[in-house]
């Protein structure tokens, strides 16, 4: 780690805790609907009553129906030297090449074992000053990038407000065209915590968009709930249909007083969302703010529109307010408490060869514990087990062209591979 200072202000930028003073809610009664998405976890409020908005997933297929033995395993660090690394892309290109971003804005490439000399990308002069929860937050290529070069990037700008923006690849394959950027979004924030960051191309082609709510601590603006603002959501556009983007069709706030963008809301700071790259079922991890971290979950083939509940709910339990009787709300399919952790970091499923034990498992962790569970669901029932206990502060979980699970590391600003023993 570079020094002190930097690891201190990486705990900062993602546990749950609010630059603000985050006062304990008074949990009010509830009265809307909640829908598991679509199985059970942990044993919810008994105020909740639970109705299903989707149909049943059918089974994972290719997957395990039994945690695997972690001690067989071990993180082998592949890149070390780092300047608090939070991202960990591959290009889908067939070069097996590993794209590492830092937070202060440069982006550089693991290839054969060997980190780069040269940052791939370097937009740091283009960012905050990388306070909280700012800076080059997000990455995502193309799903066509070996023919168009495109890939996206999501940071923070010099007045800390949330940028999408497109760049291309140069002639040369290890160096981007800085030149190149295109913004596509643009969202102001009120405040420099809860910026969200993920970006993914998800099974439909489209690029998904995770923003949290805008910060400070109880969503004082009332965002997750509020379909006129980007913030709290998770978003969905269609890259390929104009200049910038065009909203794809059956995205479903089409019609009315909401932004067309929006394909689900209810968010407070969704840390790493990820599609499983087999079946394209969709999990999202949420930071919580006093007492719950959460993971939410929709199948393959959902339609938009789901409300994952804040900040009415932290977790399974009554936060703020009362919604509205018809109000259907997505109920996680497993949270844990602070006395676990105290920031969720997702997380992604398991698709490679190297570990057959492992396929079908949901990785995800703590970033203050460096604790680190499997979630697995099993005829329809969702099991979680902490699996490992680590020393990380985990920042991201990632993944390479073959489905090896990489994990970046805020204490020792390394990323390391997920490997046989």
């Amino acid at each position: 780690m570079k020094n002190l200072l930097m690891g201190l202000i990486g705990i900062l930028a993602l546990t749950a805790c609010a630059i603000v003073p985050e006062p304990t809610p008074q949990p009010a009664p509830l009265i809307a609907t909640i829908s598991p998405a679509p199985a059970d976890t942990a044993s919810p409020d008994p105020t909740v009553e639970s109705a299903p908005t989707t149909e049943p997933a059918p089974e994972i297929p290719l997957s395990v129906r039994t945690f695997p033995d972690a001690t067989q395993v071990e993180w082998k660090m592949v890149a070390s030297g780092l300047d608090q690394p939070l991202d960990i892309q591959h290009a889908g290109d067939g070069s097996g090449r590993v794209f590492l971003v830092e937070r202060i804005g440069k982006i550089f490439i693991l290839e054969n074992g060997v980190l780069s000399d040269e940052p791939f990308l370097d937009i740091s002069d283009r960012l905050t000053d990388n306070k909280s929860e700012q800076g080059l937050l997000g990455l995502a290529f193309h799903p066509n990038y070996a023919e168009n070069g495109f890939f996206f990037v999501n940071y923070t700008d010099l007045n800390g407000n949330t940028i999408i923006a497109r760049y291309q690849v140069s002639e040369n394959a290890d160096q981007a065209k800085i030149t190149s950027e295109s913004v596509l979004l643009h969202t102001a924030q009120p405040y420099g915590n809860h910026n969200g960051g993920g970006i993914a191309f998800g099974p439909d082609g489209f690029l998904y968009i995770g923003l949290g709510d805008g910060g400070s601590g109880d969503d004082p603006h009332g965002n997750g709930q509020n379909l006129n603002t980007y913030l709290g959501k998770l978003l969905r556009i269609d890259v390929d249909g104009g200049e910038t983007y065009v909203i794809p069709s059956d995205n479903p706030f089409l019609q009315g007083e909401a932004l067309p963008e929006i394909w689900a809301y209810g968010l407070r700071n969704p840390w790493r969302f990820s599609f499983d790259s087999l079946t394209g079922d969709l999990y999202i991890a949420d930071v919580g703010q006093n007492l719950w971290e959460e993971i939410d979950f929709l199948p393959a083939g959902t339609k938009g529109g789901a409300n994952f509940g804040w900040n009415y709910m932290e977790g399974l339990h009554p936060f703020s307010g009362e919604p509205s009787a018809e109000l259907s709300l997505v109920a996680p399919v497993a949270e844990y408490e602070h006395n676990l952790g105290c920031s969720v970091t997702g997380g992604l499923v398991y698709r490679g060869d190297a570990l057959p034990e492992w396929q079908g498992v949901y990785l995800y962790g703590d970033f203050c514990t460096g604790r680190i569970w499997g979630l697995l669901q099993v005829d329809g029932l969702w099991k979680e087990q902490v699996l490992m206990e680590t020393d990380f502060l985990i920042a991201s979980f990632g993944q390479d062209e073959a489905g090896n699970i990489y994990l970046a590391d805020f204490a020792t600003e390394s990323v390391f591979l997920l490997k046989k023993r």
